[in-house]
């Protein structure tokens, strides 16, 4: 099955078709799909370079926005009577990748018509 490694909010993330994945918050609305920016794919062979990638499609649909969990930050100085709590969510978005595929590079398919050419003498 193809694969891709994919880049969003500072992150990396293997990323294959049907798999759903919690990123940084993307500011497109639910429903709308969006085009990650693919770092390597991998089927038959791998590709990673800039002139192969640029015909590498990674589409994903934002299924929701969400919150992650509470983290607790507590900050203390012994013997000074300092201590103070904070917390942090962080803003997250649901992706479902719809699409991770390579378009073939132009000139290498050839039509079945077309055959090798008979010598004649």
């Amino acid at each position: 099955m193809a694969y891709a490694i994919v880049k969003t909010g500072g992150k990396q993330y293997r990323v294959e078709q049907g798999q759903t994945l919690l990123v940084e918050r993307l500011p497109d609305d639910e429903g709308a799909t969006v085009v990650l920016q693919p770092l390597l794919f991998r089927s038959t062979d791998t590709i990673f370079d800039t002139d192969g990638l640029k015909k590498v499609s990674v589409k994903a649909k934002i299924v929701g926005h969400e919150r992650g969990e509470k983290l607790r930050v507590f900050k203390f100085k012994p013997k000074r009577g300092y201590k103070r709590t904070a917390g942090h969510r962080q803003e997250l978005t649901r992706l479902e990748i719809t699409e991770v595929k390579s378009s073939p590079a132009k000139g290498s398919r050839r039509s079945s018509s077309e055959g090798p050419a008979e010598v004649t003498t």
